[in-house]
């Protein structure tokens, strides 16, 4: 069974990949995303935190993330571009939850929503962060 905020984490990843895609405002994503049967699961203020910390320092968050990568990363498939937000995003700023905790939610996120190896990948750069952040691991 899913926590609630796993399914925060799943839900503030749709959110941000289709931010990433229409360009539509997150106000207007999340109001969507609220009257789908799936939230009522969630913990919505988690999901709140996520999305808005997210997108208001996504240029941050990709300036963090971007040396621990083997490629540009704007040319990262938008699954694996949201993940990677998402959790430096949880790495950065939401200190009560175990950075192992925070990898092993993206990684099972890319294992759900990713590519082949995408969670692999993930895996990699996350741990990368996590050091450079100062976390043991």
């Amino acid at each position: 069974m899913k926590t609630s905020r796993r399914k925060s984490r799943e839900l503030a990843l749709q959110a941000l990949y289709e931010w990433q895609l229409s360009g539509n405002s997150t106000s207007d994503i999340a109001q969507t995303l609220k009257q789908t049967k799936a939230f009522a699961a969630s913990d919505e203020s988690y999901f709140s935190r996520l999305l808005s910390g997210a997108t208001s320092e996504a240029d941050e968050l990709e300036r963090l993330i971007a040396p621990h990568l083997d490629r540009p990363f704007k040319s990262l498939s938008p699954i694996e571009r949201g993940i990677l937000l998402l959790s430096g995003y949880e790495l950065l700023r939401e200190k009560e939850v175990p950075y192992k905790v925070v990898i092993n939610e993206a990684v099972e996120l890319a294992k759900s929503f990713g590519g082949t190896d995408g969670h692999r990948y993930v895996n990699g750069v996350l741990d990368k962060v996590a050091r450079a952040l100062g976390m043991s691991t």
